[in-house]
């Protein structure tokens, strides 16, 4: 009566989306033994552009650490405008390289590729990309199979952005409270964001870090001052510099965030949330310095986890070449100067080079997301 096994138990079982992929990789290649590879890219609307996000792969990763404007794919983009998926059953002869993407594929070697749009509730988030190494493999029935393997990887995928968007519509609901009060702005969380995740991208070969952890970075360092909500308006909103007892009561804000974070995980039930632990090591670490003289904690160098260090220099860059009724913007160099001085004492010298040396982009993030006092 129970002799046969579910092939695909492992989704049921408490892991990693990346193992979760993985296992459903397997037992499709029990059918399909040509996929050599299934490989998951998110979108973000407000830039346009496509970020490598996951895949299944082992040492053949043709797209690490990638990004890419839709505009600038033009046969993705095709994909999307016509709401249907693609087949390449000969890779040599498609596109004709133009495109870093196709040459990155190219050189690794896949002849075949089977791509879907991804879409929740018929709002596009993703594509998703089964490849082959040989060619002229999917006809007509292989591919009504993949269409039911497919939307299965793409029904994983949601389930885990669903808890993020839980969480992050739980603690965003909070922080909107908290920035009601505290006149940090919108423009400021998008940038800073996404300088979290320009820093962690140049760090990315250094530090062995895989696109899953970058996006997260991306995901979370906005929340990492949720605990204000906690800090009374006399002290969050003061004009002048704090005393001593106030700035110790403003400190706290770190603690609260971190307890605020595993209140909602218990909660709600998220404990599952892959690397949930960058979400709560921003949260409390981000005001720690490397020579020990921050908080919560007073950690030291490379005991602050490197999310926190991170989200700690795109913070302070975009503070300081933000207007602030208090303060004039610093011009970039001006804040670099300053976050040189600061690197090895207060800053990560890494997350501070990684910064300053990717001028071009930071700019484009400056003109994309640019200051607005009326909302």
């Amino acid at each position: 009566m129970f002799h046969h096994k579910d092939s695909l138990e492992a989704l049921n079982q408490h892991l990693p989306l990346k193992q979760k992929i993985i296992s459903a990789h397997r037992v499709i290649m029990e059918k399909f033994d040509f996929i050599a590879r299934i490989a998951i890219t998110l979108y973000d609307p407000e830039t346009r552009i496509l970020k490598t996000y996951i895949d299944s792969s082992g040492g053949d990763q043709p797209l690490k650490h990638y990004e890419a404007l839709l505009e600038n794919a033009g046969s993705l983009k095709e994909i999307l405008d016509k709401g249907q998926p693609r087949v390449v059953n000969n890779l040599v002869t498609f596109d004709h390289g133009k495109h870093e993407h196709t040459r990155r594929v190219g050189r690794q070697g896949y002849a075949a590729s089977y791509t879907m749009p991804m879409f929740h509730s018929g709002r596009f988030f993703g594509f998703l990309f089964f490849n082959s190494y040989k060619p002229d493999v999917f006809d007509e029935k292989t591919l009504k199979d993949l269409d039911i393997f497919g939307h299965l990887v793409s029904l994983i995928v949601i389930n885990e952005l669903s808890m993020f968007n839980v969480m992050d519509a739980a603690l965003k609901t909070t922080s909107d409270i908290t920035h009601m009060r505290d006149p940090e702005t919108g423009s400021h969380l998008d940038r800073m964001s996404r300088y979290s995740r320009l820093i962690a991208q140049a760090l990315a070969e250094k530090y062995e870090l895989d696109d899953t952890y970058i996006e997260h970075i991306f995901m979370f360092s906005p929340l990492r001052d949720v605990g204000k909500i906690a800090i009374p308006d006399t002290i969050l909103l003061k004009p002048g510099p704090l005393d001593e007892k106030e700035r110790k009561i403003m400190n706290n804000h770190t603690s609260i965030g971190r307890a605020m974070i595993d209140g909602i995980v218990a909660n709600f039930g998220l404990d599952c949330i892959e690397q949930i632990d960058v979400l709560k090591n921003i949260a409390e670490f981000h005001h720690e310095a490397m020579n020990g003289s921050g908080y919560p904690s007073g950690k030291k160098g490379v005991e602050i986890p490197l999310e926190a260090r991170i989200v700690a220099v795109a913070d302070i860059f975009d503070a300081l070449t933000s207007i602030r009724p208090y303060k004039k913007a610093w011009s970039n160099d001006e804040a670099f100067n300053l976050l040189k001085q600061l690197a090895g004492e207060k800053l990560d010298s890494d997350c501070v080079n990684a910064l300053i040396n990717n001028r071009v982009e930071i700019e484009r993030i400056q003109q994309q997301f640019q200051e607005n006092f009326y909302g």
